[in-house]
């Protein structure tokens, strides 16, 4: 499922990226110095942006953990995976499930290039990379089911990654890819959201669009469960901050931070 690099996927870095600057975030160094740049400015308007890609990640962890160790999936599709980094989704999956099969899914061409640090399984598992645009789910799927099993349940990551679609991306891409999925199967989904930050994120979210070639869409609750939640049943607690998204540990009082997190079920 690898793919070549093509002159329309060549990386520019001239023009800040979402994936790097959240990269830089994260305190990575795949990142150029407009991400930096940008990164530190948007901080400066908005200081808990760095602790929400933080918080994000442990989201991640927390959110694989219950799906491999508790729910009991044993197959991942990661949709709009972004630059490896610690913990990613085949790590914390594997840990617990050896046998865990693992799709990446992603179009930045960065990403491509460091897939092979994706690529790392233990030897009963399964991690594959797909070089695919998350808005177009069908090829997601025609991927993914190269390596993946969709008689049975899988669970499907999109952390991150919604709030950069708009209304009609979102409802299309996750109904078309849960449609497809049998029931027991899983949706986790980490959201930006205007919640639990003030009108500088209004400030700070229009200084991103006018920087970017990746606008990004704010949503609350209401907006989030109708684009997304039809047919699954959300998991307590719920739509919350994913700091506190079954926080244990150093995360069980840290801040909200203004992305949420949730995990529902197809019924």
């Amino acid at each position: 499922m690898m793919a070549a690099v093509t002159d329309n996927d060549r990386v520019d870095p001239t023009v800040p990226h979402n994936a790097r600057v959240w990269n830089y975030w994260l305190g990575g160094k795949d990142n150029y110095a407009v991400d930096r740049e940008l990164g530190d400015r948007m901080a400066e308007m908005v200081p808990v942006f760095p602790q929400m890609a933080r918080a994000s990640r442990a989201f991640l962890r927390r959110a694989v953990t219950y799906l491999a160790a508790e729910a009991g999936i044993r197959q991942f599709l990661d949709v709009g995976t972004g630059l490896p980094s610690s913990g990613n989704t085949h790590e914390v999956a594997q840990d617990i499930a050896p046998d865990a099969r693992i799709v990446y899914v992603d179009n930045d061409p960065l990403v491509l290039a460091h897939a092979r640090a994706l690529l790392t399984s233990t030897p009963e598992g399964v991690t594959q990379y797909a070089h695919v645009d998350a808005r177009d789910p069908e090829k997601v799927l025609e991927a993914a089911a190269q390596t993946l099993d969709f008689g049975r349940p899988v669970a499907v990551t999109m952390l991150s990654v919604l709030h950069f679609f708009s209304d009609e991306e979102v409802r299309r891409t996750v109904g078309t890819i849960m449609d497809a999925l049998p029931s027991g199967s899983y949706l986790a989904v980490a959201h930006g959201t205007y919640e639990y930050s003030d009108n500088t994120s209004t400030a700070a979210l229009e200084h991103w669009n006018a920087s970017t070639t990746t606008p990004g869409y704010p949503r609350d609750r209401a907006a989030v469960t109708a684009l997304m939640l039809d047919g699954l049943d959300l998991l307590d607690p719920g739509i919350v901050s994913c700091a506190r998204w079954r926080a244990e540990g150093v995360w069980k009082d840290a801040p909200e931070v203004p992305q949420y997190g949730l995990v529902a079920r197809k019924l």
